[in-house]
């Protein structure tokens, strides 16, 4: 079984986070992934920029940062995988989502989608969409096109 935890940090958690964390626990059962304890942070530009700053030496706010922890641990007599941590900016998202012109629960989706890719090891060298990674990103995206985060406008300003 898996576990999902969702916090904030310079923002309040948006009122659509359980359900953020109910696609998330979608998406790991559709990469057919058990007993992981994922980690998510939403925040605004300025964490992200400070932590795109220290850990990838950009100064510059991105949509989107994983912190591949990868550590396996016995909890209660169950293995438990710690993959790491997912953070997300609400800011580049609602930019993000302007840009392509799609719903920011698009947007969130895709960017959830992502994280968990890059914390199961996968990685991509380009934005190209022939990339195995983002092929699998969509892939999914288009499978669970009917798993909405509900709510999600009732927090986050269209």
């Amino acid at each position: 079984m898996n576990n999902v935890a969702i916090n904030s940090d310079g923002c309040i958690l948006p009122i659509w986070s359980s359900s953020a964390c109910n696609y998330a626990l979608k998406v790991l059962k559709e990469l057919k992934r058990d007993n992981w304890e994922l980690s998510i942070l939403f925040c605004g530009n300025d964490k992200i920029t400070e932590l795109n700053n220290k850990y990838r030496d950009k100064n510059e706010p991105t949509d989107i940062l994983s912190f591949n922890l990868g550590e396996t641990i016995i909890e209660d007599g169950k293995t438990v995988y710690l993959p790491g941590d997912i953070i997300i900016s609400l800011d580049t998202l609602r930019e993000n989502a302007e840009y392509f012109q799609i719903p920011q629960d698009e947007e969130l989706r895709r960017l959830l989608i992502h994280g968990i890719l890059h914390l199961d090891g996968m990685d991509h060298e380009t934005l190209d969409s022939n990339e195995p990674m983002l092929k699998l990103q969509e892939e999914i995206l288009i499978k669970l096109k009917d798993e909405k985060i509900e709510s999600f406008y009732n927090g986050v300003k269209k």
